[in-house]
Order: C-alpha cells, then sequence, then structure tokens
C-alpha cells in the first residue's frame, strides 16, 4: 500500500494540475536552478543557450523568482553574457532589469535585475586566492595531459585546457565534459583524470590552510554520491555512458544551496514585511552546516503568516547502491539535492503546500542517469506499482527527498511550463 501511495502522489507528469495550483497561490517563490533545468547541459558553457521568451516570463514573475545556481552572474561563462546575446544592443539588457536575479556560486554572489553585483559575507583575502586558481588550474592541466599515458600533442592539450578551466570569479572550476568525451570508451584512463583533477583539488585545499584560510573553502563535486563521515561530497566514478564527475569546483565555504534558501526567504520576507527574520546582514556564509539545523533556525525565526509557497526546480539529484561488506546501503548526492530536500521540508513544516520540481536534463550532451518516461507512465496507470526503476540512479524507495514533479521532457518542457505560469500569474496581477 506504501508503495502505491508513493507511486501516485509524487513523481507526476501531468503539468496542467500543477499549473492550476500554483497559478492559484497567494505569496509564491519561484526558486530556480539554470544549467540542465531552463537551458540544455552541454559540454562547454560557452555553447549554452537561454530562450528570450524564458528570460522575458522570469521578468514577468517579478519577486516571485529567483536563481539558486553554482554557475556564476557575470564573466566570459556567466549566464549574463548569455542573456545579454538576445538583445541588438550593448547594455540593453541592463537597461531593460532582464537578468535573472537571485544567488550563484552556491549563494555567495547576489545579482539584481540590473545586473548588479555582490559578494556578501566574502572577504578579500578569499577573493584574491580564488583569482589566483585558474592559472594554477591551467599549469596542471598542461603538465598532466603531457605526461603518460596521455602524452598529447600542445595544441591538443591547449584546446582542451581552455574548455576545461572555467575561470570563475568565486567558483574556478574544473569542467571535465570535454575530457570525457575526448576519451571516448576509455574508462580507466578518464578515471585516472578524475582522480588527477580531485587531487588538485585537494591540493588548492592545503594551500588555502597554510595561508590561514582553511576554513574559507571546500571543494564541491557535481554529480556527487553524497557526503562521507567527515562532511566531504564524495566524487562520483564515470561509469559506462555515465560521466560520473564532472565539475570539480573550489568555492567558498557556505556556498551551498540549502543555505542560499533561507538568504533568499530572508531577502522575501523584508520585500513583504519590511523586516528581515534572520538579520539584514545575514548571507549564505552565517548559515548552519547541519541540514536539520537549518530547517530549525526557519521554524524558529520565520513567521509563518508570511511564509510563501516555495517551489525549487533542480536536475542534479543522484541515488547509487553500495555494498559495504555484506551490507547495501545508498549513496544520495547531487547539487541540487539539499535545497530540494529543505524547500520540502519548509513546506511540511509550514504547511505552505510546497513543491519540488525535477527536470530530466539527461538528453543534453552530458551524459546522466534518465527518467524512463513510459515507464513511468506505465506505473501511473497501474495501481500497486512502484516507480523505482523508472527513476534509477535519481532516487531510490527509501529516498527522503520526494519529486512531487518530473519534467520528463527536460528543459524545454519545463520552459514552455514556466512560461505558461508567468502568463497565468501576469493576468492574475493585471484583474
Amino acid at each position: 500500500m506504501v508503495a502505491m501511495t508513493v507511486a501516485h502522489d509524487a513523481f507526476r507528469t501531468d503539468a496542467a494540475p500543477l499549473l492550476d495550483t500554483l497559478a492559484a497561490a497567494h505569496d509564491l517563490l519561484l526558486i530556480q536552478d539554470l544549467d540542465g533545468v531552463c537551458m540544455e547541459l552541454v559540454r562547454d558553457p560557452l555553447d549554452r543557450c537561454i530562450a528570450r521568451d524564458y528570460v522575458e516570463a522570469a521578468a514577468a514573475l517579478g519577486p516571485r523568482f529567483y536563481v539558486l545556481t553554482n554557475g556564476e552572474h557575470f564573466g566570459r561563462r556567466g549566464v549574463n553574457a548569455l542573456v545579454d546575446r538576445l538583445f541588438a544592443e550593448p547594455g540593453q539588457a541592463r537597461r531593460q532589469g532582464a537578468y535573472l536575479p537571485g544567488l550563484a556560486a552556491g549563494g555567495v554572489q547576489w545579482q539584481d535585475r540590473d545586473g548588479e553585483v555582490t559578494h556578501p559575507g566574502v572577504g578579500t583575502d578569499e577573493l584574491a586566492f580564488l583569482r589566483a586558481v585558474p592559472a594554477q588550474a591551467a599549469a596542471f592541466l598542461r603538465a598532466r595531459l603531457a605526461a603518460p599515458p596521455f602524452a598529447l600533442p600542445a595544441a591538443t592539450i591547449e584546446d582542451l585546457v581552455g574548455t576545461t578551466v572555467l575561470d570563475n570569479a568565486v567558483s574556478p572550476t574544473l569542467n571535465a565534459n570535454r575530457l570525457h568525451q575526448w576519451l571516448g570508451g576509455d574508462a580507466a584512463r578518464y578515471l585516472q583524470l578524475q582522480q588527477a583533477l580531485a587531487g588538485f583539488m585537494d591540493t588548492l585545499l592545503q594551500q588555502a590552510a597554510a595561508r590561514g584560510l582553511g576554513a574559507s573553502f571546500f571543494v564541491h563535486y557535481a554529480p556527487n554520491l553524497g557526503r562521507d563521515a567527515a562532511g566531504h561530497e564524495r566524487w562520483k566514478p564515470a561509469a559506462g555512458a555515465d560521466a560520473g564527475t564532472t565539475d570539480f569546483q573550489f568555492m567558498l565555504r557556505g556556498a551551498v544551496k540549502e543555505a542560499g534558501v533561507l538568504a533568499l526567504l530572508n531577502r522575501h520576507y523584508q520585500r513583504r514585511t519590511g523586516h528581515c527574520p534572520l538579520g539584514e546582514g545575514f548571507t549564505a556564509r552565517d548559515a548552519p552546516r547541519d541540514p536539520e539545523a537549518l530547517r530549525a533556525l526557519a521554524r524558529a525565526r520565520f513567521d509563518p503568516a508570511h511564509m510563501p509557497c516555495i517551489v525549487g526546480v533542480g536536475d542534479t539529484v543522484g541515488s547509487v547502491r553500495a555494498a559495504d561488506g555484506d551490507r547495501a546501503h545508498w549513496l544520495r548526492g547531487g547539487s541540487d539535492r539539499g535545497f530540494l530536500q529543505l524547500v520540502q521540508w519548509l513546506g511540511e513544516d509550514f504547511g505552505t503546500g510546497n513543491r519540488v520540481l525535477y527536470v530530466d536534463s539527461s538528453g543534453g550532451e552530458v551524459r546522466r542517469p534518465g527518467v524512463d518516461a513510459a515507464a513511468l507512465a506505465r506505473c501511473r496507470r497501474t495501481p500497486g506499482a512502484t516507480p523505482w526503476s523508472a527513476l534509477e540512479g535519481i532516487t531510490d524507495a527509501d529516498d527522503p527527498l520526494r519529486l512531487d514533479h518530473v519534467f520528463t521532457g527536460g528543459h524545454r518542457e519545463y520552459v514552455a511550463f514556466f512560461m505558461a505560469l508567468a502568463q497565468r500569474l501576469s493576468r492574475r496581477d493585471a484583474m
């Protein structure tokens, strides 16, 4: 009986009832990831495209909408550059307030609609350390690819370095998508590269500690296999067509999306009530590290009378069965898992009917577990059926996170839904 309830009350795929519910919400706050959600996952961030209609719909949603991403707003690989390309004149996006507002770099880079960017809670010494990371990463990768077993020509190395080293301002990243593509099916050599990239990140942490910044940074792996007993993220080895961890991000401690949820809620309350429940200077870096402590802080400080219906939207959630001797257990991770789980908890605690939406991004250039849409549809039509085989690699029967709605059609289906929601709310506002 439990399996039937799970199968038919979660993992819905018919967007019409969801659209009706959200369009009728008195106070709505939509918090959304970007890559894989509103645009296709690609190997090189410079190849990303964002739809003009989506950007206009985001503007129409106004203060109901924030982004929450591990990417960044500005810079050569920032999302603002994608928005700028949609306009004929330089500066037009800024003049029209067309940039996507919210938190980037996991929660430490704030931007408003006019493209004004700040880094709340980040010190100048931390920024200086981060600025030096891309050059170090490029030198490391050149040396690694020039040595056996790779021994690549210089021109090939420069091409791969140019697409792998992402010079983000506060989340410098080694993106291994092109490396995985270049190696093709050679899993053993790609695994060697993954190990080398993880080792380089450990070296950066050691350098930071030597400069008195040992508490400033952590390494984020995307996708990942959750955290170990010490609280460090586990990187995911490639398996078959699944590239495993492709993003090795050097990030500021506290820059986790679940902390960003509280920072965004604090701003939402300020706009609605004129009061910041967590204080005007609160940042994601001030938030507790423990997920249950985040939940408790929200319960203690946010007035239930003003808690909105929160919609969390992401695409990076994973669950892998692992063996520990004779005992099998689940390794659950993904860069969107934490913030989606907090959204779910807050809905339970405040009775606001929050929704967790999952976008299947497996159809892009980056290989990752996907939803078996046909199997999920059969499950929903069959009383007593369970959905787990349709969601293998994403979630499991014991997973505390439940995905209320699944966009099996990927970012295109989600963007169409997003635009329809913005249109419905705009009509309601005009009445």
